[in-house]
């Protein structure tokens, strides 16, 4: 099975980064990072996590679900930093055969004397919402919530600008072109402000607003033919491993631009932690086509029945670190809901309701296991499948 091989090299990994000892200018054991002598550090990083969906019941008429385990992200990439001057990052998916982040950040103090906050450019995520933000490495539950599957845009090429203070965050971005394959091409100007008047280990409150307005670009194809603008909202039902999508919109064609908003909350309080998040899309078509808008929330808790508090930092949510031998246990509820029905269009509407657990064995490896009840429909149709996921994840 693929997931012994995945699980000996996370052990692998995590007795290697136990013994690992780092004395000066040199490369440790694990994972692989050389220092230089002026400070700069040379790193590999990597995100490692193997799935299996198991599902009961059918999709609209009878369609399969049909069970499968995979590969679900294969994420290796490097980081050249100088603490306190700048980072350069790059990770390329072997999974889904993708670039995700590759960008240079500065720190402005660095060129400037103060802090006026941190420069970066290149191809990254967009400071638009919660969990679509949060790294792979870092996701609560196996897969992200209806909503921001829907309608978080994803990664573009880009300059983002990034303020922190004790009680506040300020991140805004101006992207253009494309993304690192050539797709999406268009401009997207976002913003995300929060406010974090309790900002300690363990005593968190995160309240914040994010908007970005997107207007995609015409294209000529390869028989010099103009293809204009199109956008299509759907979600999976919470299953990365199944191609079938209860709620979708269809294609809706000539876009001239797509408005995003989202309100988001995070609340922790040592073992306790509550995050929630509202998103929603408005998209203005041309030649008189009617505009459409559409939905989605979801709300999650999360107990660490051993203790720990999930990690916080810069405007976002990190592993917790376990403190016991054995490791550390999480378990999660989440509700979260999409609504598609708009503007005379059935795109559907779902609700899903997921019961989870979490056991971090160590630092470097994870183990989720979820349970989603899935209650669709669309038109004439409903859907009410289950799905039991699980997942191995070895991170570095």
């Amino acid at each position: 099975m693929k997931y012994i091989s995945t699980l000996a090299l996370a052990l692998m990994a995590i007795h290697a980064s136990a013994h690992a000892e780092d004395a000066g200018t040199h490369a440790t054991a694990w994972p692989p990072k050389i220092t230089f002598a002026n400070g700069t550090e040379l790193s590999l990083g990597g995100n490692l996590q193997y799935d299996a969906n198991h599902f009961s019941g059918t999709g609209y008429n009878g369609a399969a679900l049909e069970d499968d385990d995979a590969w679900r992200r294969q994420e290796i990439g490097v980081t050249l930093k100088r603490k306190g001057v700048y980072d350069f990052g790059a990770t390329f998916d072997f999974e889904a055969k993708t670039w995700n982040d590759v960008a240079l950040r500065v720190e402005t103090k660095a060129l400037f004397g103060h802090d006026a906050g941190k420069l970066r450019v290149g191809q990254m995520k967009l400071p638009l919402g919660f969990e679509g933000n949060t790294a792979t490495r870092s996701a609560a539950f196996v897969e992200a919530s209806l909503p921001t599957q829907a309608f978080y845009q994803g990664r573009r090429t880009g300059i983002d600008w990034a303020f922190e203070r004790e009680a506040y965050i300020v991140n805004a971005g101006y992207f253009f072109e494309s993304d690192l394959q050539g797709n999406n091409k268009g401009d997207t100007a976002a913003a995300r402000v929060a406010w974090t008047p309790l900002k300690q280990a363990g005593n968190v409150l995160h309240l914040g607003v994010s908007a970005a307005q997107e207007r995609p670009d015409s294209e000529v194809n390869g028989l010099g033919v103009t293809v204009y603008p199109s956008a299509r909202w759907r979600a999976k039902p919470e299953a990365a491993l199944t191609a079938v999508r209860l709620v979708d919109s269809g294609t809706l064609t000539r876009v001239d631009r797509i408005d995003r908003n989202g309100l988001e909350a995070l609340w922790i309080h040592g073992a306790w932690s509550l995050q929630g998040e509202y998103l929603r899309q408005k998209t203005t078509r041309e030649l008189g086509l009617p505009s459409y808008s559409a939905d989605g929330a979801y709300v999650f808790g999360s107990w660490m029945v051993t203790g720990e508090s999930r990690a916080y930092s810069a405007g976002n949510v990190g592993n917790p670190k376990p403190k016991g031998k054995y490791g550390a246990l999480e378990l999660l509820a989440r509700y979260s809901r999409i609504d598609l029905d708009s503007d005379g269009i059935a795109g559907g509407r779902e609700d899903n309701w997921t019961l989870g657990a979490t056991w971090y064995l160590a630092q470097n490896f994870k183990f989720q296991a979820n349970y989603v009840k899935v209650d669709a429909e669309r038109g004439a149709f409903s859907a009410s499948p289950d799905v039991f996921e699980l997942r191995a994840q070895m991170h570095f």
